[in-house]
This record gives C-alpha cells, sequence and structure tokens, in this order.
C-alpha cells in the first residue's frame, strides 16, 4: 500500500483492596443452583441435620450464571478476556470447592480476584483460555489455600508463590518493612504468585541484611534469563515452554529472525509517525527541526509488505526488513512475505554519517519499486510470496527503526519512568528478567530504592555506596595490568567501609592471545596462573573482599570456548570462566569473610560471580536493569558494514584519535532530547554535520550507540559473521530499553553518552592504549543513573 502523500524525492521520511469477608456461611444448601440461595433462609426444624460449618455442599453452577460477574471482574477490572472453555473451568471449580455460598459471600468474587491477579503475574496475555495447564496450575494452587469456600490467608498460598519466605509468616513480615526481601525476587515467585493483596505489610526497623543495597542485587545469567517471544496475534510476549537445545532444529534459526522482526514492527506501529492522523496534513513532511520536535504536520506513513510490490511499478513505499546477501552475492531485504533485490547506488543513509548499517540489520528504506519487463518471480512462490520477488526497489533514503524509552515500553508515567502504570499501552504486566514485573513490584522497589541509598550531601558529591565500578578488558598476562589494579583498587580501599562501592565489574580478555588454544607456551597451566596472580592482588584489599561483589565476564579468549575457536568469534550468549580456573580467587573471599567475622564480630558476605556474555545485573527489581557486554563490535562494524556514495568525510579528520575522550555530561546534546513534549515519543538524532563541532571520538560513540541500541539487539549480523545460540537469543535483546549499557570495546574510545535514556557506557582497556602509566575505568552512579570515565597514573 503506497502512503497518501509521497514526499519529494529529495526529501526524506522524518521517522528513521477488598471487601471483608462474612464471618458465617450459609448452612443450607440451595434447592435452586442457578438463583443460588436466599438471603434470609427458613430456619430449618432440625438444626443438627445442617451440614456441619467449614463443610462445602458442590452445586452444579452454569457458566452462564457465572459470566456477569467473570466480565465485571476480569473484564472491566484487569482487561483480560474469558473465553467460554476458561469459563466452564472457572465454573467448575467454584461450584465445587464455594457451593452454595458462592454469590451471597462473595467467595466467587475472591477466587476470580486472585485468579485474574496470578494469570497477569504469569504474563498469560489478555485472553485467558482454558485448554492450556496455566489456568489448571493457578486453580490448583488456589485449591491448596481454601477452607470452607474461602480463601485462608493465615496460612501460606504456596512456598512457590508467596513473596514472603520463611517458615514463620509473622517472623519474616517483622523483618520486612515493604512486604518485599531481596532473595525473594525469584523467577518462579515472581511469574506465579497469586498477588499481591494477600501479603502483609508492616512498618517495622529493618535489620542490617535488608539495610544494605547490595543484597538486592542480582546478577542474571544469559541461560537463566526468561525466553520470551512476542505474539502476534495476542499482542502480549509468551514465555517459550519447550526445553532449549545447543542443537535445536533448523526452525528455529529462523525465528530468531522472526522473533527480532515482529518486535520492531510493533515498536514502529506504536510510534507516532505511523499512527493515522484525525485530518488531512496541509503540507507534506520535512526534515527541518522547530526547537527539538519534528516538524511533521501530522504526516503519517505506512509500511508495505514486500509481497504487496507486485503489479505497483513505479510507485513509491517504505519497506521495513533485514538487510540480506542474496545467494547470487547482491544485496537484498526481506521481510516475512517475501525478499527483494535492493539498490542503494543512490541512497542516503538518515541521519547522513550517523548510523551503521550492515547485513543483518533490520531497516527502513523508502525508496520506488520497478518490475522486471516479463514480470516474472525469480525463485520460488506463487505472487511473490515467501520466495524472490522479480525486479529490483531502488532506495532514496536508509535508517534504523527509531528506538522507544523505557518508560514507553512498560507504560510508566513520569518524566523519568519513576511514576505508575499509565493506561495506555505498554508490557508493565511483563516480567522479562525474572525479577518481577513493574506493576507487581516496581513502586515498592523505587521507595525501598529511596530509602537505602542515601542522597548526597553535596551537589558534587558522588561517592557512596551506590556505585558499580566497571573495569574493561584486564589482561593478566600484561604485567601492567595487575599495577594499573592495585593503583585502582588502592583508591576505593581508602574509602569509608560504608561508602564502599556495591559492585566492582571485571571484563575480559583475560588474555591477550587464546592460551587455551595454544596460543601462549603453557596452555590451560598457565592459564590457571594468570587467576592465581590476580587473587593475590585481590587478597592484598580484604576490606573489598568483604563489602563488595566482583562480577567477572568472560571474553572470546577465555576458556573454554576459546579451546576450539582459537580466539575467533564464539557463539552468543558464552558461558564464564570455568571453575577449576577460578577456585584461587574463591578461596581470596571465604578468607576474607572468614577475617572479618573473627577480628570485628559480624559476618560479611563478600563474593565473585563467574557470570556470562551477555548478562545482566538487576538492582531493586526491575527498577535497574545493567547489560554487560563485551565484544569489539565497533571493527566489525567497520568491516562489514555498507559504503554509501552520498556520504561525506567527516569535516574534523584532523582530531581524529590525538583529542583526548571528553569528560560525560548529564544530557549530552543531540543524543538525549529531554523535552516534557517528546517525553513519550522517540526520535531520531540530529546528523553530525547539522550538530556542533564535536570530537571524532564522542561521534564514533554515538554512532556506535545509536545503531545498537535502535536494533534493539547486541549482535546485529548475520550467522556468519557472528553465531549466535538459537534458543537463547532472548538474553540479546534490548526491549525494553535497560536503564544503563556496559558495552566494553576496546576498538572504540572510552565514552559515556546517553540515547532515549539509556545510559552506556565503554571503560575500554584498564591499560590506556598509547599512554604510558594510565589506568583507564568507569565509575557509574547508580543514584543518578549517570557516570564518568576516570583515570590514574601508576
Amino acid at each position: 500500500m503506497s502512503r497518501p502523500h509521497q514526499p519529494e524525492k529529495s526529501r526524506a521520511a522524518p521517522i528513521f483492596k477488598q471487601p471483608p469477608i462474612p464471618a458465617q456461611s450459609n448452612p443450607i444448601p440451595s434447592s435452586s443452583p442457578a438463583f443460588a440461595t436466599p438471603a434470609h433462609p427458613v430456619r430449618p426444624f432440625n438444626v443438627a441435620a445442617a451440614p456441619a460449618r467449614g463443610i462445602i455442599l458442590p452445586i452444579l453452577l452454569p457458566p452462564a450464571t457465572l459470566r456477569p460477574l467473570a466480565f465485571r471482574t476480569f473484564t472491566k477490572k484487569h482487561s483480560l478476556t474469558l473465553t467460554s472453555s476458561a469459563l466452564q473451568v472457572l465454573a467448575t471449580f467454584i461450584g465445587r470447592h464455594c457451593g452454595t455460598g458462592w454469590r451471597e459471600e462473595g467467595l466467587a468474587e475472591r477466587v476470580l480476584e486472585e485468579v485474574a491477579k496470578s494469570w497477569k503475574n504469569r504474563n498469560g496475555g489478555v485472553i485467558v483460555e482454558g485448554e492450556g495447564n496455566d489456568l489448571k496450575d493457578i486453580l490448583r494452587n488456589l485449591e491448596g489455600s481454601m477452607s470452607g469456600g474461602r480463601i485462608v490467608t493465615a496460612k501460606e498460598l504456596s512456598r512457590q508463590n508467596s513473596l514472603v519466605l520463611g517458615s514463620s509468616q509473622h517472623a519474616e513480615v517483622s523483618h520486612t518493612r515493604l512486604g518485599l526481601r531481596p532473595n525473594v525476587l525469584e523467577r518462579e515467585d515472581s511469574q506465579s504468585s497469586l498477588g499481591m493483596s494477600t501479603l502483609g505489610v508492616e512498618d517495622e526497623e529493618d535489620d542490617d541484611e535488608i539495610r544494605d543495597p547490595r543484597k538486592w542485587l542480582r546478577v542474571i545469567d544469559a541461560f537463566e534469563q526468561p525466553r520470551l517471544v512476542y505474539n502476534v496475534g495476542k499482542k502480549h510476549f509468551d514465555r517459550e515452554t519447550s526445553k532449549p537445545s545447543l542443537l535445536p532444529s533448523p526452525s528455529h534459526k529462523t525465528q530468531v529472525f522472526r522473533n527480532r522482526y515482529n518486535l520492531i514492527h510493533q515498536r514502529l506501529l506504536r510510534n507516532e509517525a505511523f499512527q493515522a492522523p484525525t485530518f488531512e496534513p496541509s503540507k507534506a513532511p520535512s526534515l527541518r527541526r522547530s526547537a527539538s520536535s519534528l516538524a511533521t504536520a501530522q504526516q503519517s506513513y505506512k509500511l508495505t509488505p514486500i509481497a504487496n510490490l507486485l503489479g505497483r511499478n513505479g510507485t513509491n513505499h517504505m519497506l521495513l526488513g533485514l538487510l540480506t546477501i542474496s545467494p547470487t552475492g547482491t544485496l537484498a531485504i526481506s521481510d516475512l512475505t517475501g525478499s527483494i533485490a535492493l539498490d542503494l547506488t543512490h541512497a542516503k543513509p538518515i541521519p547522513e554519517d550517523g548510523a551503521w548499517f550492515a547485513p543483518g540489520m533490520i531497516v527502513l528504506v523508502d525508496g520506488t519499486y520497478e518490475e522486471e519487463d516479463n514480470n516474472t518471480v525469480s525463485l520460488g512462490g506463487s505472487g511473490g510470496v515467501g520466495g524472490t520477488i522479480g525486479g529490483k526497489f531502488i532506495g532514496f533514503f536508509i535508517g534504523g527503526p527509531p528506538c522507544e524509552r523505557r518508560a514507553v515500553t512498560l507504560g510508566v508515567s513520569g518524566k523519568n519512568g519513576d511514576g505508575d502504570i499509565t493506561a495506555g499501552g505498554g508490557f508493565g504486566w511483563v516480567d522479562f528478567l525474572g525479577v518481577g514485573s513493574e506493576r507487581a513490584v516496581g513502586s515498592k522497589m523505587r521507595k525501598l530504592e529511596q530509602r537505602l541509598i542515601r542522597q548526597p550531601t553535596g551537589d558534587d558529591e558522588l561517592g557512596g555506596r551506590g556505585r558499580v565500578i566497571i573495569i574493561g578488558e584486564v589482561n593478566l598476562d600484561e604485567p601492567r595490568t595487575l599495577q594499573a589494579l592495585k593503583k585502582l583498587l588502592g583508591i576505593y580501599a581508602a574509602e569509608p567501609e560504608e561508602d564502599t562501592p556495591m559492585t566492582f565489574v571485571l571484563m575480559g580478555n583475560f588474555t591477550q592471545h587464546a592460551v587455551m588454544a595454544r596460543g601462549g607456551s603453557g596452555g590451560s597451566i598457565e592459564y590457571k596462573e594468570y587467576f592465581d596472580g590476580l587473587a593475590s592482588t585481590l587478597a592484598d584489599y580484604p576490606t573489598l573482599l568483604q563489602s563488595a561483589t566482583f562480577i567477572f565476564v568472560p571474553g572470546d579468549n577465555d576458556g573454554w570456548a576459546s579451546s576450539f575457536s582459537a580466539g575467533a568469534a564464539t557463539p552468543l550468549p558464552r558461558k564464564g570462566v570455568p571453575e577449576m580456573f577460578t577456585s584461587r580467587i574463591k578461596r581470596a573471599f571465604a578468607t576474607a569473610n572468614a577475617e572479618a567475622e573473627k577480628e570485628k564480630g559480624k559476618k560479611t558476605d563478600g563474593e565473585a560471580i563467574w557470570t556470562t556474555n551477555p548478562s545482566r545485573l538487576s538492582l531493586f527489581g526491575p527498577t535497574h536493569e545493567i547489560v554487560l557486554f563485551r565484544d569489539n563490535i565497533s571493527g566489525r562494524l567497520r568491516r562489514t558494514a555498507i559504503r554509501f556514495s552520498s556520504s561525506k568525510p567527516a569535516e574534523d579528520e584532523e582530531e581524529m584519535g590525538m583529542s583526548p575522550v571528553p569528560e560525560p555530561v548529564q544530557e549530552p546534546a543531540e543524543m538525549d532530547i529531554d523535552t516534557d513534549v517528546q517525553a513519550a515519543e522517540s526520535h531520531v538524532a540530529e546528523p553530525a554535520a547539522a550538530a556542533e563541532s564535536i570530537s571524532s571520538d564522542l561521534h564514533a560513540a554515538r554512532k556506535l550507540v545509536k545503531t545498537i541500541l535502535d536494533q534493539g539487539y547486541l549482535s546485529p549480523f548475520g550467522m556468519a559473521t557472528r553465531p549466535v545460540l538459537w534458543d537463547y537469543t532472548s538474553a540479546l535483546q534490548l526491549y525494553p530499553l535497560p536503564t544503563a549499557l556496559v558495552l566494553a570495546d576496546t576498538e572504540a574510545p572510552a565514552f559515556c553518552v546517553t540515547y532515549e535514556g539509556c545510559y552506556v557506557m565503554n571503560p575500554g582497556s584498564v591499560v590506556a592504549p598509547g599512554r604510558r602509566g594510565v589506568a583507564k575505568w568507569v565509575e557509574y552512579d547508580i543514584r543518578n543513573k549517570a557516570g564518568k570515565v576516570r583515570e590514574v597514573l601508576f
């Protein structure tokens, strides 16, 4: 379908509480189950013959009788849709367990309310179905907590379905001020909870264990992260129930690209530029900016499926598809309906020199379709559906799909995403990380954060407990690396113990070459000795080991993956360094904790965690999500990206590699627009030519960040360029946008920039290249959601 208003060839599209339950139940069974029992039944002549109190006599409850009450609870209150099979299952359950008091005593309403909340916490979607096992599992868990037709809140509903831990509920609640504890936000708890209404909340003083914000920190392994797939029919996320495999069927490879396309497509349809206006625009759109907003004049744009291009020769269209290399070696674009050859000879990237475009990326192309003379289909497929369409698509403009802020994705109000869930769209009920959804625990977690992480006393104070220290490539086979680490750790060890950073992140490669593949002289023995040397260095700073969490992220040269890849690109995600090489480091932490308990009389629990690449840090549930990723992605982009003839060289080439890395700013211009008008929108960054003069390093950083975040994927390349494990690609998704992204790339300059509310950091290498005796790292302040690149001489 072509757009109603076609832009000129020289212009580009500018999108680039519950009521109390009565104390008594009716002792007389109804003679008319469909109409229940009268409110004041006749007193029986033989009271002793009446059923005992607390015993429920089952009734046959027709689904049609329950439908009005179920409609009010599920549809009106919780915006859910009940199928006929689900209504039948609920009617049978309520008739069996609530009996004749299902209506007058409010028993059925209570059951329906808990079922609706449990369904949402399971991310079951907007349609409640009765054929699957989800609804049956909810009712099975609920059945164990019912007595006399009522839900008994005095007993635990289920150990895996409650957010309160411990053998005694009262003992645990007395230590929890907001009804939550650090170790309860587990994957099973957040998915199968029967709702927050059954939890007790008491304002009591917290113990030392809860007062430490590090207790609310959780490292999420890529292989443990929930596997979610976007369901186009339900417009919601479904949990993948099949067991993942390292050797899945070939159909799973197709599903990887299909899920990426569906995520970006639904994101675009929610963008204002793709929503039909309520009135006709008076003029064509323009790329000119008025103040800080796009002057689109209410112009909307439509995406054309590739299969619909047949028979529409010479018409202008906008395509959303995957850049691929066809079997003939030419560039092509593909979507879910077909594929077509792509001609980008005269194409102009939007923004110009502001992003990378490489095969494997999903892009927007605006151009004209030219049909072949014979009007045939080059490859298989009838009418172009499922095959390659004849002809070619001449692109005039190409750009990445606009990014979407985290607050918009989750449907959270407030300028910084710290408000309540809005009534509009969004996926606030979805638990993306297995730590609880934004709608379930988000507001409570933000209150905890404000109370546990103290505010600074001065404007320039960035110290305190709420810091994450990110150390780039730590090559242990380089002697200067350990010297730089000693100087770095000594700075934080000299600080007061209560202000020690909560987390230190050390990222690989831990060796310069693939030692496991005989890239060195000693193989695995030498590889273990490197970590033994790191353990000796860490043991010199026992205060840090006692009060902080050290997280180690591997690189491509680390074991075991490098033993067969020889340092080449390994499949993502990849497991952490094996425990047999890191035993000495864990022993150093155990020794430091034992000495603290012996000398100070208090127990400490500093720890070392060897996680996957990539991995995620979750602090206070869904409030903070920090993605850790180690990959030289900028070099791979330079090798595989498309070069446009219309691209102009940078005007400040003389500054390339000469200017120092600029100090990061809180709100970089042209990269993050935080105006009230655009708080709920997504925008394309301004071209570098139209921006003020900036250093080449900062321009390269912005170009890299925009490319990755617009794609919403950590590895937007073909399988041959950067292989991935098909069943674990959910760990590579950047949807919704994280609050912070650590993109450790030694081939890119160290930077800290913000794009669409996501703070992106690159620590570079701990030993600054080309500068003698300089150690470099990034210090990220969780409280302010900002960081800075720090340097020190050693």
